[in-house]
């Protein structure tokens, strides 16, 4: 059986985190889509196990907290023209962010709807990474509330900035269409705890949330390129999150986010989340040349 090398398998990882497509991917490197899929998922996979071993016990002053709207399939609105084909997940699929306000690190994410279940699901899993009380500040949306007070049980400074938006700028029906909403208000509410005013914000969690739209071609809005499938969904963002915080240089931190918040002292490459991936076939072949070569 033909098995891609490392170094193809990189390839396709760094295309695909770097903002292409399925297909592109597969014309760029001449590769099977099928096998471009099949590297997704068993990266993606390695990336959300590599992530849940690694980023725990985070010593953080402030978490921000917002969620990115997508589609898997179809829009939710038209869920009833789509043809589900056994598909356990179609329609609006949003994405629960928290981030490290200083070191810009990733610390949870969540793959689901708008709930209340999984506000939940998103805030106990927040919890679990920190170490320390910190100062949380979400958006306005009402089912943070009682999840934040179930899974801190009061023990967090949290607040919420609420923005209200007009309509967006432009002279005609199209200008305006896509042009983003302005800004006409924010307004910083304590909900409990002590949080630090100056503080509330969530503006390095929605500057991530434009990090994941150019970085992942799922995520741009107006193409084909949306996913079809909410599996292949959560594995190419566990892939970006991996990436992100580990791999890519921060600008303005000039490291990594994981080494700024002393997770690892140096940076990873492309290679080593491959070679994550592929720990086990790789041990296997060094062990089946040792063999040959005795």
């Amino acid at each position: 059986m033909n098995r891609l090398s490392i170094e193809d398998r990189a390839k396709i990882v760094r295309l695909l985190v770097e903002g292409n497509s399925l297909r592109s991917t597969s014309r760029i490197t001449n590769i099977h889509i099928d096998s471009i899929t099949k590297v997704l998922v068993q990266v993606g996979k390695a990336c959300q196990k590599f992530h849940d071993e690694t980023v725990i016990n985070i010593k953080s002053a402030k978490i921000q907290c917002d969620e990115i709207w997508s589609f898997v399939q179809c829009k939710e609105a038209n869920t009833q023209y789509c043809k589900k084909n056994g598909k356990e997940h179609i329609g609006d699929a949003w994405i629960w962010v928290g981030i490290d306000a200083d070191t810009k690190l990733v610390v949870s994410w969540l793959v689901g709807d708008r709930s209340p279940e999984c506000a939940h699901d998103f805030m106990y899993d927040v919890k679990s990474r920190l170490a320390n009380r910190v100062q949380l500040t979400t958006d306005g949306f009402r089912e943070y509330i009682p999840a934040v007070k179930d899974a801190f049980n009061y023990d967090v400074d949290y607040a919420m900035e609420i923005k209200t938006y007009g309509t967006s700028e432009g002279n005609t029906d199209t200008e305006r269409k896509y042009s983003p909403a302005t800004v006409k208000s924010v307004k910083k509410i304590r909900v409990f705890g002590a949080p630090n005013e100056d503080d509330i914000s969530t503006s390095y969690a929605e500057r991530q949330n434009l990090t994941m739209r150019m970085g992942m071609r799922r995520f741009t809005r107006l193409t084909n390129a949306f996913s079809k499938k909410i599996e292949n969904h959560g594995y190419a963002i566990a892939m970006h999150y991996v990436y992100y915080n580990f791999v890519r240089k921060h600008t303005t931190l000039r490291v990594t986010p994981a080494m700024a918040a002393k997770l690892t002292d140096r940076f990873m490459t492309i290679d080593d989340m491959v070679r994550i991936a592929y720990a086990d076939e790789i041990a296997s072949e060094n062990k089946r040349l040792a063999r040959m070569y005795r």
